[in-house]
Parts: C-alpha cells; structure tokens; sequence
C-alpha cells in the first residue's frame, strides 16, 4: 500500500519524517505503515506488537518486529537507537503515559504521538448528560473500552510542559483526519484527534 492510501493521520505523519530514517514504531499493527515507509521513504523501520495475528502480518510485510507488551518499557534498546519512535493511537492504553513518553524520548530523537481528543465537544456533551462518550474515535462502552487514560489537548500540553518536552509540531483533525479552517483557534474544543511531534528540551 502507498502511503498516500494510509489513513490521512498517517499520511500527515509520513510528511514528517526524513528519507532514509530509522524509525521505531510503538503498537505497528500489521505492518503496513512501516512497509510503506520503506518502500517510499527508504526507512528503516522495526515495529513493536503484541497481537499474535498482526505479528504474521507484519511477518507477511517483510517488516522487522518485536513481540512485547510497550507496558514493560523499551529497556532492549539503547540510548539515541532511532530517529523517530511513533505511537499512534495507543498512548492512551498504556499504563504509565509519561514513562512511556520518556522511554521513547530516550531511544529516540523525536517522537510522534496521536491520541483522540477527549476535550472535544462530543465528549463534553454526553459528560454533560451524564454518560461517557462514544465517538467515531472512542467507539467502546465504559466497560469493554481498552482505553485507561484518556486525556485532552490541553492535558498533553501541560504534560509537555511540565516535564521539560518541546513540542516541535501539533496537528489537530475532525473525526474524518481532516485538518478544518478555525480548528488551530479552538483545538482542545474542536479537534478529535491530535497529532504532536515532540522531542526532550
């Protein structure tokens, strides 16, 4: 698959990243981003997974991965190991967010992370009526959701802030990846999915 047939996110998130890189992909799925970055970016790519179904994909892909729970930390790699280290759309199921961010800042130059955006005003509406949300995003019920720590745009912004963290580049999209005029004057409010580029101060 081309990377302009990826899902817009990871197509934004190709943009940024240089010809020729070694990148680390935290929860890779089956491997087909990894596959296109190769074959259009010349990347080198190594993928983390635990499904046991997505690792034969990956296999299938000709993609290098590692079966392991991100949980348990990336203690196999060295310091400054890649160029990029990329979670997209699985911060929010890890256990300790901010060791994982650490972690990867730590192997890695930069880091790319997307998460859907639980400050947006879908979410707020059905608080507000008293239930938890389900989006397009966060299609699970309060009880089967593998989500544990939602956050919003400000809740990363903080984050970033008070652990020392540059964010290098913020993209913010509609439910359809979709960046939409106005969303940058109200991101927290409007955005469901949010996408950072971050590196250690």
């Amino acid at each position: 698959m081309k990377i302009s047939e990826l899902r817009p996110e990871l197509t934004l998130i190709a943009d940024w990243i240089e010809n020729g890189s070694k990148v680390l992909d935290l929860g890779c799925g089956d491997g087909t981003f990894l596959a296109a970055l190769r074959e259009e970016k010349q990347v080198i790519g190594y993928g983390i997974e635990i499904d046991t179904d997505n690792i034969k994909a990956c296999v299938d892909h000709n993609v290098n991965v590692i079966q392991s729970n991100i949980d348990d930390g990336l203690n196999d790699f060295e310091d400054d190991s890649f160029d990029y280290v990329i979670m997209s759309q699985t911060i929010q199921a890890v256990h300790h967010p901010h060791k994982t961010i650490d972690d990867m800042l730590r192997v890695g130059g930069q880091g790319i992370i997307t998460f859907p955006n639980m400050g947006n005003w879908k979410c707020r509406l059905q608080l507000a009526l008293g239930k938890m949300p389900i989006t397009e995003h966060l299609p699970h019920s309060w009880y089967d959701t593998p989500n544990i720590h939602m956050c919003t745009v400000k809740d990363f912004d903080e984050l970033c802030k008070t652990r020392n963290i540059s964010i290098l580049e913020r993209a913010t999209l509609n439910a359809h990846h979709e960046k939409i005029i106005g969303m940058p004057l109200f991101p927290n409010l409007r955005a469901e999915i949010a996408i950072y580029k971050i590196n250690q101060s």
